[in-house]
């Protein structure tokens, strides 16, 4: 069985260390590179050199070529066998079939390897999780070389299916749109990960949805209907007389949409105060005050 000499295809001893293997590939990478090399035979050297490297960089390939390396020339080479750490019976040649690649006839095998998969972001308004939605999509899938170095990148564009009820960080798998896979390997996927955009009026907690809604303090003392937003519309909502400021109104089913039923959204009352008064204004404060006067707002703090 015919073994390629590694250290020969670098130019390096058996006795040199990682560093003077990694110096040799490097300059010969470099040189026999077929985008950059003028010799007639550069992809085969540089296929060739790269075969070398990838066995010799490693400490626990390299010692098991140099110990097929050294029985090369044994009389029987090929049929005679070893014991395997796990007790197996191994001939040579299925030996270094296994770990380099190689049929017994020397004939470099490649293997099928899946291809990478590739993430990207996807910005949404909180208004674009109600519904299921088809949106267009361009990103660039890498190409890597032998070391895993990205040569070029292929633009794409795909037009991608949004389920509704998405949610912040969550992440949409689209297979075989990644990387391609080599020598006959599946491709890589896809993977849309859903980052929302902020709202101006809406905070989002898990699949519910806060508004804030100002009161006047007649409001908010007498009750009142006020027009709040939503997602979706504007809504009337009824306030009870005596809400309190802080206070979270339930609006059923007006949240985000989720796989099992439907957020909610909560109305979170601010009692907003006019602007200093006039004296006419003063005045029916005072009454205010006075018709009022039992009222202590602090009897927490007594019972604190």
């Amino acid at each position: 069985m015919e073994i390629k000499d590694y250290y020969a295809i670098l130019g390096v001893k058996p006795s040199d260390d990682i560093k003077a293997i990694k110096t040799a590939y490097r300059r010969l990478a470099r040189k026999f590179h077929p985008d950059v090399s003028t010799e007639t035979d550069a992809e085969a050297r540089f296929k060739e050199i790269a075969e070398a490297y990838e066995v010799l960089k490693d400490n626990e390939r390299r010692a098991q070529y140099d110990e097929l390396l050294r029985h090369r020339n044994d009389p029987g080479f090929g049929q005679q066998t070893r014991r395997a750490e796990s007790g197996d019976a191994e001939d040579y040649a299925d030996i270094f079939a296994s770990m380099f690649g190689r049929g017994a006839q020397g004939r470099q095998q490649r293997h099928a390897a899946r291809g990478q998969d590739v993430e990207i972001a996807v910005a949404m308004f909180l208004e674009e999780t109600l519904t299921e939605h088809t949106r267009p999509l361009s990103y660039t899938v890498p190409i890597y070389n032998i070391f895993g170095l990205v040569e070029k990148e292929i633009p794409k564009t795909l037009n991608v299916k949004i389920p509704a009820g998405v949610v912040d960080g969550e992440r949409i798998r689209v297979k075989g749109q990644g990387v391609p896979g080599i020598d006959g390997g599946a491709n890589g996927d896809l993977y849309l990960v859903i980052k929302l955009a902020p709202h101006p009026l809406f905070d989002v907690i898990g699949h519910d949805l806060e508004v804030v809604v100002p009161l006047a303090p007649w409001e908010a003392a007498l009750g009142a209907k006020v027009s709040i937003p939503t997602l979706s519309d504007n809504i009337l909502l009824t306030i009870p007389a005596g809400t309190q400021a802080g206070q979270r109104l339930r609006i059923k089913g007006k949240g985000l949409v989720s796989k099992k039923e439907t957020g909610n959204l909560y109305a979170v009352i601010k009692v907003v105060m006019p602007s200093k008064p006039d004296a006419k204004q003063a005045a029916l404060w005072q009454q205010l005050a006075e018709a009022n006067a039992a009222f202590d707002p602090r009897t927490v703090w007594s019972k604190a």
